[in-house]
C-alpha cells in the first residue's frame, strides 16, 4: 500500500498514555518500547517511509506494527503465540519481577531474592532468575562511587582531556602515578597447575617479603612507560623519578606530566626542582577522579597479569619481575586511545547527578 494511502493512526488519550509509559519506562521489555514508539510516530503524522527514517528502523517493520494496531490497537503490540510448549509466565508477570526489582525492596531486607520474590509474584525461582538475567538485573550485586567535589572540576576535566585529544606540538605528554605497597607474597604451598576442567590452585595463605613501590609515567601518544621502584614514595622519591624522566625524553620537548592530587606532587622539594626545570608542567586529575588518569588503566594490567597471581621469595624478586614486565611491554607498548569530550563527560556526571538527586533516600 502506498503511503499516500495509509490509514492514519488516531489514540485515544488512555492509549497514548499507556503508549508513552511503555516507551519511556526503563522496565519496559525493549520490543514493546520500540513498537510503542512506532505507533506514536505513526500518530504524529507522516507515512511509513517517514516514521522509518525518523526512528532509524526498517520500513516493513513500520508498517508491521502500524497495521497490527490499527487491527488490534494495544493488544496487537503483543508478541504473537509461537510454537511449541506453551509459556507458563504471562507478560504481567515478568514486568512485576522487573519492576519491583527496581522500585522496590521486601520489608527488612536491602534487595530481594529470587525465592522471596517468586513467592511474591506467584512463580518459581528459576523463573525470576531467568528474567533477571534476560534484562540485566542482579539485585544482590553494588558497587561503591565517590563523586569529585573539586571546586574546579570542570576546568581540570577539560585540560587532561584536552592533553589527551589535543596534545600540544613538540611535546611529550604523560600520564603519571604511583601504584605502593605492592607486596612480594610467597604462597606456603606450591602452585598447583591447571588441568582440564580444574583451575590454577593456590593456597589461601602466604608469607610476606615485603613492599616495594612503582613510580610509573605512561605516554599517551606512544603507549612506552618509564618506570622506576623506590622503597618508598615521599616528595623526594618523586623528584628523583622527575630526574629519572628528564633523562629519558628528548632535550628539545616540552614536558607535560598529567597526575592526582597526592600531597608529594606538591611539596616544596619538587616545587623547585620544577622552577629548575622549566620544560616540565605539571596538570592535576580533579580530586577522587582517578579513572582520568590513563596510567591508572596501565597499572591494572601489571596487576592482573603479573602481580595479582606471581609468588615471590624476595622483594629483589618481586623487582625483577616488575622490570622485566615493563620491558616486554615496551618493545611492544599499545597506547590507550581516549575519545570522550570533556563536554560528553561533563554532561555524564550532570545525568549521574541528576539521578541521584533524585532517589529516594
Amino acid at each position: 500500500m502506498a503511503d499516500s494511502r495509509l490509514e492514519p493512526v488516531a489514540l485515544s488519550e488512555e492509549e497514548r498514555r499507556t503508549l508513552t509509559g511503555w516507551a519511556r519506562r526503563r522496565s519496559t521489555a525493549q520490543g514493546l518500547a520500540m513498537r510503542a514508539r512506532i505507533v506514536l510516530a505513526c500518530a504524529e503524522g507522516g507515512g511509513n517511509v517517514a516514521v522509518a527514517a525518523r526512528l532509524r528502523l526498517d520500513r516493513k517493520t513500520v508498517a508491521r506494527w502500524r497495521s497490527r494496531f490499527l487491527a488490534h490497537r494495544l493488544d496487537g503490540l503483543s508478541d504473537e503465540p509461537r510454537p511449541g510448549v506453551p509459556r507458563t509466565i504471562t507478560d504481567a508477570q515478568v514486568e512485576e519481577v522487573v519492576v519491583r526489582t527496581l522500585e522496590e525492596v521486601p520489608a527488612g531486607s536491602t534487595h530481594w531474592s529470587k525465592r522471596e520474590l517468586a513467592r511474591r509474584v506467584g512463580i518459581s525461582p528459576t523463573s525470576v532468575l531467568h528474567i533477571w538475567r534476560a534484562f540485566g538485573l542482579r539485585p544482590w550485586r553494588s558497587e561503591d562511587f565517590k563523586l569529585s567535589t573539586d571546586p574546579l572540576l570542570i576546568d581540570k576535566i577539560r585540560d587532561v582531556v584536552g592533553l589527551y585529544l589535543a596534545p600540544p606540538a613538540h611535546a611529550a605528554v604523560f600520564a603519571v602515578d604511583e601504584k605502593p605497597q605492592i607486596q612480594a607474597l610467597q604462597r606456603s604451598a606450591p602452585v598447583l597447575p591447571m588441568l582440564p576442567g580444574v583451575p590454577e590452585r593456590r593456597s589461601f595463605d602466604y608469607v610476606r617479603h615485603g613492599t616495594v613501590d612503582l613510580f610509573a609515567a605512561l605516554n599517551t601518544a606512544t603507549g612506552q612507560v618509564i618506570g622506576k621502584l623506590s622503597a618508598r614514595h615521599r616528595a623526594v622519591d618523586f623528584r628523583d623519578f622527575l630526574d629519572e624522566i628528564d633523562r629519558q625524553v628528548d632535550p628539545g620537548l616540552a614536558v607535560h606530566l598529567i597526575c592526582d592530587n597526592l600531597s608529594t606532587h606538591k611539596a616544596p622539594v619538587v616545587h623547585a626542582w620544577l622552577l629548575a626545570h622549566p620544560r616540565f608542567v605539571l596538570h592535576f586529575t580533579p580530586t577522587y577522579s582517578s579513572w582520568i588518569n590513563q596510567v591508572e588503566r596501565w597499572f591494572g594490567f601489571l596487576t592482573d597479569q603479573k602481580i595479582r597471581r606471581g609468588t615471590h621469595k624476595s622483594v629483589q624478586a618481586l623487582e625483577a619481575d616488575i622490570r622485566s614486565w615493563i620491558a616486554d611491554w615496551n618493545s611492544n607498548p599499545r597506547p590507550f586511545i581516549w575519545t570522550k569530550t570533556a563536554e560528553e563527560i561533563l554532561e555524564s556526571l550532570a545525568r549521574f547527578c541528576r539521578r541521584i538527586s533524585g532517589a529516594a533516600h
